[in-house]
């Protein structure tokens, strides 16, 4: 993934967002509502107050009065010189013209809303998202890896709006928006950008930027705004595997590397690729599980737990293989690995 330049400043740039919960025609209904409840609201007022307004003509105030003064006092326009007269008149005041000076006045308001207060509604609802940021995942890069690993996250059962996406390009953006990420438009590599997107409550952190040095300048921002952060990131170049390991992640994933163990392992046998990828998958008949030892599992061999097929155990981030002698008493705090099935149990599959 080629990573483009920071686009032009925009209302919306640097501003964490997710997409609204109503479609765009809701969202103007609901504004419209809003401001026709508003004018019923003071026509009401009016009506119910109308002995202590005076008509010049015929000081008898009708209906018709109380309409045409409402939507003059809300328009804010003068009296005196020259008034509507008759009813007809103050009906085509109220009715027509009325909408015209509404839009006008949305014009004038539209550009005060683009220059000024977009950027405090943004602030706004940027702190409330902010404030729901808890045990999130944030990916860094949208392209081709960080886009498979949104899908493949949504695809496993995670809520879209535990996930932050972070890119320079709005394009990009935008699909993960419509995917109902939360998103935000910036340069991961600045302490900023990761303090946003509250980087030191997340649960995970997946660094895709296309670029191996980029990727591994985010990790290194990462890693020392949140020490303890798990950090997955991809690099494309296996001297890059080792620098981004003493940059702080946890998890180095090269793509081709593992592409090309794919290509040797089918030679072997033509299944052995297609078992990888079904492990895998979200979308497989079997997949790997990673949890801790259950508390009546210590002291059993790996062999004998009951959720899955256990293939290796980590002691102390040691790995033990399941033909190891670690392996037959399994000890508080090992991490075990297992093949489990599409119900989460084991399957025909398990065994393959």
């Amino acid at each position: 993934m080629r990573i483009n330049p920071l686009p032009r400043r925009s209302p919306t740039a640097g501003f964490l967002r997710r997409r609204s919960a109503l479609p765009i025609w809701m969202d103007l209904v609901w504004r419209v509502a809003l401001v026709l409840g508003l004018i019923l609201l003071i026509l009401l007022i009016h009506w119910l107050g109308r002995d202590g307004l005076k008509d010049t003509l015929d000081n008898n105030i009708s209906f018709v009065d109380v309409l045409y003064f409402t939507t003059v006092t809300i328009m804010t326009v003068g009296y005196g010189d020259i008034v509507p007269v008759s009813p007809a008149a103050r009906l085509f005041e109220a009715i027509l013209v009325t909408p015209i000076r509404l839009f006008i006045w949305l014009i004038f308001l539209g550009t005060a809303y683009n220059l000024f207060f977009r950027n405090i509604f943004y602030r706004w609802r940027m702190a409330r998202i902010q404030a729901d940021l808890h045990n999130h995942i944030v990916v860094t890069g949208f392209g081709t890896s960080g886009s498979e690993a949104v899908r493949e996250l949504l695809a496993r059962g995670v809520d879209a709006r535990e996930i932050v996406v972070i890119d320079p390009s709005e394009r990009a953006l935008t699909d993960a928006e419509e995917m109902g990420c939360n998103v935000m438009t910036g340069d991961s590599t600045r302490d900023k950008t990761l303090k946003d997107v509250a980087i030191h409550r997340a649960r995970s952190l997946i660094v895709s930027a296309g670029r191996d040095d980029t990727s591994i300048l985010i990790t290194l921002t990462a890693r020392h705004l949140a020490p303890r952060l798990p950090i997955s990131i991809v690099v494309r170049n296996e001297d890059n595997e080792l620098p981004a390991r003493q940059a702080g992640a946890t998890t180095v994933i090269n793509p081709v590397s593992f592409a090309g163990l794919l290509l040797a392992g089918s030679t072997s046998g033509r299944h052995i690729a297609d078992y990888m990828a079904d492990l895998a998958a979200s979308g497989g008949r079997v997949k790997l599980n990673e949890r801790f030892v259950l508390p009546e599992e210590i002291g059993k061999p790996m062999s004998a737990i009951a959720t899955g097929l256990g293939v290796r155990i980590y002691r102390e981030d040691r790995p033990i293989g399941f033909w190891e002698e670690g392996a037959q008493k399994l000890q508080t705090g090992d991490m075990i690995i297992e093949i489990v099935g599409e119900t989460g149990e084991e399957g025909p599959d398990s065994a393959s």
